[in-house]
C-alpha cells in the first residue's frame, strides 16, 4: 500500500502525435490531464519516424506541466503507469542511447519482407503461435527488414523496444518490454513468453538478443531514477509500473471486462481497434492468419482483436476536401467548423446509398485482411450525389469497417463498448451499432488509455488486491445505459454489408495492379 499522504496515481499515454499525462485519485476520478503535441515524419519510401529524443523530453514535459495543475504532484503520488503506441521498432545503443529514428507503425518500408515471410513455410506456425498475422506495423516484421535492407542499423542497436518501452527505460534505467507486445510480436500468447519457432520464423534467431526481459506491471514496479525526477519532477523512487500496449490499456479502461464478465471494445479514433475479450481456451484462430491476439492484464483473459489501420481519418480527409474548396473559393472554414455541420449533412443523405472502403491509410490496411496496397474508394456514384452522400458514405465505411472485423472474429458480439472520437459522436455511435447490430454502451471515462496504465499501477503497488477489484471501483461505475441501435438502420446495413466483402474481395487484384504500375501514392 501507499506511504500516508499519497493519494494520486499518474497514467502516461504517449500516442503517435499527442503525449497525455493524468492525474487520477486512488478510486479512478480523473483530477487533472496535460498534454504535449509530439511530431513524426514521413518518406516518399513509406519510411513513418520519430525521434526518440524529442518523445523522452515531450514525456517528461508533460508530467512537469502537469505538476503546475496539481498541488504537490510529486509528494502526493503513489505510482506512475505508462502505456503508448503500438508496434514499431525503437532501437537503443550503448549507454541507453537511440541508435537511430524509431520506425512507427505507419512505417510501410517492410511490405516486400512481409510478403516473404507471409509466403514461408512456417508462418502459419508463428501466427498459431502468437495468433497474430503478420503486417508492415510490427517490430518482427520491421527488424527481418532491417536484418536483410540495413544491417548497419541494427549493428548499433544493443536492444529493440516499443514506444512505451523506451519511455520506462528513461524512467527507471530498466530495459524491459511488457507480455502484450512481447507475446504478439515474438511469442506464445498462452505462456505470454517468447517462442523460438516464432522468432526463427521471422528469420531472427541471430537477433534474439535484442529482445528486451517481459515483466509484467501489474506485479513488478520500479523505482524512478534519480535522472528521471530531475527531468519530470517527481520525486526519486517513486514506483513506476510498465502497461500494456496502449489499445489494451485502453480497452482494459473503456470496460472490455466488467463483473468478471467478458465483452468487445471497439476504439474508433484515428485508427480502428476491435477487441473481443475471452478466456484463453476460447480463442479460436482465424483460417486467414489476420488480426492480433492481445493479452489482458487479466489472468487468463485475452483479447482477439482486428485493427483498421484508419478510421477517423478518413472523416479528417473528407472534411479537407471540402475545406480546401471553401478556402479556394474564398471562405476559409476551420475544421471544428465543418465537424460542427456534421449532423446537418448526414440529415441531408439517405442511409446505405453508396460504399466506401476506408483504406485511406497510405499503409494500407491490416484488418481482417492485410494489404499494404488496399486504398479507399467509393462503389454506387451517379450524377445526383452531393457532398452529404460522400460523407454518410465514409462514416458508414467505417461501420462496415468494424463489421467486416468484428466477422473475422466469429461474429457480432452481444454487446460492445465503443471509445475513442467516435464515443462523442451520437451520429458516429449510431452508424457503428447499426452495422455491428448490437447495442453499445459508453465510459464517461475521459482518458482510458491513460486510465488503464494507472490501473496496473494500482495493482502493483498493491492499491487493489487485483485487478478485478480495480475495474470494480474504476470502470463498472461509469459506463452508461445500454443503448439499443436503430432497427431501420441494422436492416439497411445488414443488406449493405455482402457487396461491401465482395467489393473488398475483388479489388484486391486491382489494387496490386496498381501498385505494379505505380498509381499507389506513398
Amino acid at each position: 500500500m501507499p506511504h500516508a499522504g499519497k493519494d494520486i496515481l499518474i497514467g502516461i499515454d504517449a500516442g503517435t502525435s499527442v503525449i497525455k499525462a493524468i492525474a487520477f485519485d486512488l478510486t479512478g476520478r480523473q483530477i487533472a490531464a496535460a498534454s504535449v503535441t509530439n511530431t513524426y515524419m514521413t518518406g516518399e519510401d513509406g519510411a513513418a519516424f520519430q525521434s526518440l529524443e524529442n518523445t523522452w523530453a515531450d514525456c517528461a514535459r508533460t508530467i512537469r506541466d502537469l505538476a503546475t495543475k496539481v498541488e504537490r504532484l510529486a509528494q502526493r503520488t503513489a505510482a506512475l503507469g505508462v502505456t503508448g503506441q503500438g508496434d514499431g521498432t525503437w532501437l537503443v545503443g550503448k549507454d541507453d542511447k537511440p541508435a537511430g529514428d524509431a520506425w512507427l507503425w505507419l512505417d510501410a518500408r517492410a511490405a516486400l519482407t512481409v510478403r516473404k515471410l507471409s509466403a514461408a513455410p512456417g508462418d502459419r506456425t508463428r501466427f498459431e503461435r502468437t495468433g497474430t498475422g503478420l503486417s508492415t506495423c510490427q517490430q518482427g516484421a520491421q527488424l527481418a527488414h532491417m536484418a536483410s535492407e540495413n544491417p548497419e542499423l541494427l549493428g548499433r542497436a544493443d536492444i529493440a523496444l516499443h514506444c512505451k518501452d523506451w519511455l520506462y527505460l528513461n524512467l527507471t534505467g530498466v530495459r524491459a518490454t511488457d507480455p502484450s507486445e512481447a507475446s504478439f510480436t515474438f511469442g506464445d500468447f498462452r505462456t505470454r513468453q517468447y517462442d523460438d519457432t516464432v522468432i526463427a520464423a521471422l528469420g531472427l534467431t541471430e537477433k534474439r538478443h535484442l529482445l528486451p526481459e517481459i515483466i509484467d506491471g501489474t506485479q513488478i514496479s520500479h523505482p524512478l531514477s534519480p535522472a528521471a525526477a530531475r527531468e519530470t519532477g517527481l520525486l526519486e523512487g517513486t514506483p513506476v509500473s510498465l502497461g500494456y500496449v496502449d489499445f489494451a490499456c485502453t480497452a482494459l479502461g473503456a470496460g472490455i471486462f466488467t463483473e468478471g464478465r467478458a465483452s468487445a471494445c471497439s476504439t474508433i479514433g484515428s485508427t480502428g481497434m476491435h477487441m473481443r475479450a475471452m478466456a484463453v481456451d476460447d480463442v479460436i484462430l482465424n483460417a486467414e492468419g489476420t488480426g492480433y491476439m492481445v493479452v489482458l492484464p487479466i489472468p487468463g483473459i485475452v483479447a482477439p482483436a482486428q485493427s483498421n489501420m484508419a478510421a477517423t481519418l478518413n472523416i479528417d480527409w473528407a472534411l479537407r476536401m471540402a475545406g480546401d474548396l471553401m478556402s479556394e473559393l474564398g471562405h476559409p472554414v476551420s475544421h471544428a467548423e465543418l465537424v460542427g455541420r456534421i449532423e446537418g449533412w448526414l440529415a441531408a443523405s439517405q442511409p446505405g446509398a453508396i460504399l466506401y472502403h476506408p483504406y485511406i491509410s497510405e499503409a494500407g490496411e491490416r484488418g481482417p485482411f492485410v494489404n499494404p496496397d488496399a486504398r479507399a474508394g467509393f462503389i454506387g456514384l451517379s450524377s445526383g450525389h452531393r457532398f452529404p452522400d460522400l460523407l454518410r458514405a465514409v462514416i458508414e465505411g467505417l461501420g462496415m469497417g468494424t463489421r467486416d472485423c468484428y466477422a473475422a472474429m466469429g461474429g457480432m458480439p452481444d454487446e460492445l463498448r465503443i471509445t475513442g472520437g467516435a464515443a462523442r459522436s451520437p451520429s458516429l455511435r449510431s452508424v457503428i451499432a447499426a452495422a455491428v447490430g448490437s447495442p453499445t454502451r459508453i465510459s464517461s471515462r475521459e482518458e482510458a488509455g491513460a486510465a488503464g496504465a494507472a490501473m496496473i499501477a494500482a495493482v502493483a503497488t498493491g492499491i487493489y488486491a487485483d485487478m478485478n477489484a480495480c475495474i470494480a471501483e474504476w470502470v463498472t461505475p461509469l459506463l452508461g445505459p445500454a443503448e439499443a441501435p436503430d432497427g431501420t438502420l441494422v436492416e439497411t446495413y445488414s443488406r449493405m454489408f455482402p457487396p461491401y466483402l465482395n467489393a473488398r474481395r475483388a479489388l484486391e487484384p486491382v489494387w496490386d495492379e496498381m501498385a505494379r504500375a505505380g498509381h499507389v501514392a506513398k
